[in-house]
């Protein structure tokens, strides 16, 4: 049924005219005949009678223009629903994320995107990069935001920002600069098994030769708040992302060294599903992130 026959329909209905109906529409009488005879074929049965001059809607045309009206009713409503949500965007995006872009990038970007668009409502939920990739995969989530490519030829992944990872100390530590075998002497606290921060430093440590077990271990901790809290208390050092570190930086609670030589750089992405359409407001936030993300 085309809702194009409806709308015939329900003026061929109020005019009680095939003619009238015509006009109405800019359409030639037997155009309107050819819709209602369409309409009848496919609903199997006759919906106006020719009395004299004049046409005597049925039984089931009276049944029908009841139904007719509601449905180019919401249909009418569901398109300037559309267009105001283009013209006023809103609605909630929901969004999944690894800890460090979740916790320590995002929340600036959502707090400029929605100076734009204030009506609309962003939910983070944050996990490991395999379960934000999984969740795209799987359709739980439209958009994710990850610092690992996780093999799968369905996923692009679209560079987002830079990361550092530094060495964070306390912050009574006097230089901005260590040797690689002074990780070796100090006290070391790591991130739990699975933490994409401890891969990455496994990865980085083992590029230099040492292993992780090599280091001098006191802690082990799950989150990188935790870790953080640690280093302040003089519990040792660590191997953290200079993001999740600015503001105690700012502040003077803690210290990022850098090794001689040798930088630890890493990038975030945006994950999405290569066949899936992103909805508008979707669009408009994963638009923004693509002109934002390098030039903060």
């Amino acid at each position: 049924m085309d809702i194009h026959h409806l709308k015939i329909f329900v003026s061929v209905y109020k005019n009680k005219s095939f003619s009238k109906a015509a006009n109405q529409n800019f359409l030639t009488q037997p155009t309107v005949s050819e819709h209602i005879k369409n309409l009848e074929t496919y609903l199997n049965c006759k919906l106006f009678d020719r009395v004299g001059k004049k046409i005597i809607p049925t039984k089931e045309a009276d049944i029908l223009y009841e139904h007719a009206l509601e449905i180019i009713d919401k249909l009418q409503n569901l398109k300037e629903n559309i267009e105001k949500i283009k013209k006023i965007p809103s609605g909630k995006i929901l969004i999944g994320a690894s800890t460090i872009p979740g916790t320590y990038i995002l929340p600036s970007f959502i707090a400029s995107f929605k100076k734009f668009y204030p009506d609309i409502n962003i939910q983070i939920n944050i996990s490991d990069s395999q379960n934000v990739i999984n969740s795209i995969f799987s359709g739980d989530i439209l958009l994710g935001f990850v610092g690992t490519k996780i093999n799968n030829s369905l996923i692009d992944y679209i560079p987002f920002v830079e990361d550092e990872l530094v060495v964070a100390s306390p912050n009574f530590f006097d230089k901005s600069f260590i040797d690689v075998t002074e990780l070796l002497e100090y006290p070391f606290i790591v991130r739990e098994e699975g933490s994409g921060t401890r891969k990455e430093t496994e990865k980085w440590l083992n590029h230099l030769g040492i292993k992780l077990e090599n280091l001098n271990i006191v802690c082990t901790l799950g989150s990188t708040d935790a870790v953080k809290q640690a280093i302040k208390k003089g519990i040792g050092i660590s191997i953290l992302s200079i993001h999740a570190i600015k503001d105690e930086i700012e502040c003077g609670k803690l210290k990022a060294l850098r090794i001689k030589g040798n930088e630890i750089k890493r990038t975030f992405y945006i994950a999405k599903h290569q066949k899936r359409t992103l909805p508008f407001i979707y669009q408009l936030f994963y638009k923004f992130l693509k002109e934002q993300s390098f030039t903060e």
